[in-house]
C-alpha cells in the first residue's frame, strides 16, 4: 500500500479483542466504582486482576480451577512480587469470583481452595506518648513552610486518629467548634463524627486565621481546611512528604508516615484504658478484629517495659 508521497505504508495491525475474563474484569471494576468503593482498593484490585486476566488469557471458565489460580501465583513470584503482594492479587481474584458466583457466570470460586500465601506478623513501631508530646508541645521547626497548619496537621493525625485522605478531604463547614466535633468521610463515602480536643481546638484557632490571610494574599477561596502553597486543597502526597520531614526534625524515625500517626492514636487510647469499641467507633474500622491489632501494640509495649525494668527480667 502506498502513500501520496510514494512512501510504502506499514499495514496496521486491528487491536486484539479482550477476552470474557477482560470483559468481566471491567464490569467488575464498574461495578466497585458505582458502590463507592475505597480509590485505592480500585486501583490495587485494577492491577491485579488485569495480570489475572493477562495469565488466563483465552480459557473459558470452566477450564480455570485452584491449580490454574496456584500457577498465577506462582507467576507473580517469578515476576519479583512479594508474598504481601501475592496475597493481595490472590484476595482481588477471591473478590472477583464471589462477584461472578452472584452474576450466575460460575458455580464456585476456584481461588477459595488456594492457600494465602502466609505474612510474616510485623507490627508497625509507634512512636512513644513522650515522643508525641516532644513533637506536638516543642512547635514546628525552622524546615516546616507554613507552620500553623503543619502543626494543625499533626494535631489531627495525632489527635483524631484519622487516615491521610480523610485528613485532606475535610471541609472548613466540616469543623463544628462548639460540639468539638469534626464530619470525617471514611472509605466507600461512610461518614462518621469524631471527637476532637484543647490541642486540636487550639491548633485550628492558630491555623484558621493564618489561612484566611494567607489566600487573602492569593486572591483565593477554597472550602479545604488545609490548602497548599497555591491556595487549593493539599494532597496526601504533599501530607506524606511534609509529615516525614518534619518527623525527621524533630527526632523520630525517618519510617515515620501519616498512618503511624494513626497508630500511636489507637495505642496510646488503648494503653490508657479506653474502650475498643469506642476506638473502633473513632478509627472508622468495618471490623473490630482491625481494631483488635492495637492490642497487640499495646501488649509488646507492655513487655518490652518489663524487659527493661523488672529485676526478675534480665
Amino acid at each position: 500500500m502506498e502513500s501520496h508521497d510514494g512512501a510504502t505504508e506499514k499495514p496496521r495491525k486491528a487491536k486484539p479483542s479482550r477476552t470474557a475474563i477482560q470483559k468481566s474484569v471491567d464490569e467488575f471494576l464498574r461495578v466497585l466504582r458505582e458502590r463507592n468503593s475505597s480509590a485505592h482498593t480500585i486501583k490495587a484490585y485494577t492491577g491485579d486482576l488485569d495480570n489475572f486476566a493477562e495469565f488466563i488469557g483465552p480459557r473459558t471458565w470452566k477450564k480455570i480451577d485452584h491449580l490454574v489460580i496456584r500457577g498465577f501465583l506462582s507467576h507473580l513470584y517469578e515476576k519479583g512480587l512479594s508474598k504481601t503482594s501475592v496475597a493481595r492479587s490472590l484476595a482481588a481474584v477471591r473478590s472477583f469470583y464471589r462477584w461472578l458466583a452472584q452474576e450466575g457466570v460460575v458455580e464456585q470460586n476456584p481461588a477459595q481452595l488456594v492457600a494465602t500465601p502466609k505474612l510474616p506478623k510485623k507490627l508497625p513501631r509507634v512512636p512513644t506518648m513522650e515522643e508525641m508530646n516532644a513533637v506536638l508541645d516543642g512547635g514546628m521547626p525552622e524546615t516546616a513552610s507554613f507552620p500553623e497548619r503543619d502543626a494543625l496537621m499533626f494535631e489531627l493525625l495525632y489527635g483524631c486518629g484519622i487516615r491521610n485522605s480523610e485528613l485532606t478531604g475535610i471541609n472548613l463547614d466540616d469543623i463544628g467548634m462548639s460540639a468539638e466535633l469534626i464530619l470525617i468521610r471514611g472509605k466507600g463515602k461512610k461518614e462518621r463524627f469524631v471527637p476532637f480536643g484543647d490541642s486540636v481546638k487550639a491548633a485550628l484557632a492558630n491555623y484558621l486565621p493564618a489561612r484566611q490571610k494567607f489566600l487573602g494574599m492569593k486572591s483565593k477561596n477554597s472550602p479545604a481546611l488545609l490548602v497548599n502553597q497555591r491556595g487549593g486543597r493539599l494532597t496526601t502526597r504533599s501530607v506524606g512528604r511534609i509529615i516525614k520531614r518534619i518527623a525527621v526534625a524533630k527526632g523520630l524515625s525517618p519510617d515515620v508516615h501519616p498512618h503511624t500517626l494513626r497508630h500511636a492514636f489507637g495505642t496510646h487510647m488503648l494503653e490508657e484504658g479506653a474502650d475498643l469499641r469506642a476506638i473502633q467507633e473513632m478509627l472508622g474500622h468495618e471490623r473490630l478484629a482491625t481494631t483488635q491489632r492495637y492490642t497487640q501494640l499495646s501488649t509488646r509495649h507492655v513487655l518490652e517495659v518489663y524487659d527493661r525494668t523488672h529485676p526478675r527480667a534480665k
